[in-house]
């Protein structure tokens, strides 16, 4: 009897574990490494209340744009949103919460978190608003502030070839947040173009091991393209 658990799921049933309210992490830096069909398939399940700790809010009608705009979103954890007009709209109108932080910065957060830190110590942002609300400690003769780490029910991520076990091997720049982000949730759910059978993959070139994933599904590039292309309707 193997000890390793089978986590190939269908998408449908591994997005509908995620309730309204939850906090979710989601993988990619523009459009490089974004889960577009998982974001997809939240969009169409239809859970509220969200939030969402993403690098950047994507561009009107793709990706998150899309959960922002359908009112989906309650607050947002980013290092920016410029690109995304109607998330500017959507903060400027009290509707979207919007928490930022230096790009370095948040996902420090998270890979601290991901390393089980509860918080770490850094001058970033001392005497600017980022640091008002920490608190600060005296250290070999300089002031840090104490920065907690950043945690999500949730992490969405997206990899270019997976196992049934949950191994990940991520393409290229699509690397950016995602490993990070999938040792920083308590669920993840990790989409790729290809989930191939246990041992397939080359144990070298896994870059997230499989006891941080817990579900899978497969994805063709044409599904999760469609998440990049303007929502019409």
């Amino acid at each position: 009897m193997t000890l390793l658990t089978q986590k190939y799921r269908a998408i449908n049933e591994a997005i509908a574990g995620i309730p309204d309210g939850a906090s979710i992490m989601i993988g990619g830096f523009g459009s490089p490494g974004t889960p577009f069909a998982l974001i997809d398939e939240l969009l169409d399940q239809g859970q509220r209340d969200l939030t969402l700790i993403k690098n950047d809010a994507n561009e009107p009608g793709i990706g998150i744009g899309k959960l922002i705009e359908a009112g989906r979103v309650r607050r947002l954890v980013t290092s920016h949103i410029g690109l995304n007009r109607e998330a500017i709209a959507a903060m400027n109108r009290g509707e979207l919460e919007v928490e930022l932080f230096p790009q370095g910065l948040l996902a420090e957060k998270i890979r601290s978190a991901g390393a089980g830190h509860h918080a770490f110590i850094t001058d970033i942002g001392q005497g600017t608003e980022i640091a008002d609300k920490r608190r600060e400690i005296e250290l070999d003769g300089r002031t840090w502030g104490i920065e907690p780490s950043l945690y999500a029910d949730f992490a969405l991520v997206h990899a270019e070839r997976a196992d049934r076990y949950g191994n990940l091997i991520y393409r290229a720049t699509a690397s950016n947040f995602n490993p990070l982000m999938a040792m920083a949730a308590d669920t993840v759910i990790a989409q790729a173009y290809r989930v191939e059978e246990p041992g397939s993959l080359p144990l070298e070139a896994i870059h997230t091991p499989c006891a941080f994933v817990s579900q899978v599904v497969e994805v063709t590039s044409a599904t999760s393209e469609q998440g990049r292309r303007a929502h019409v309707g």
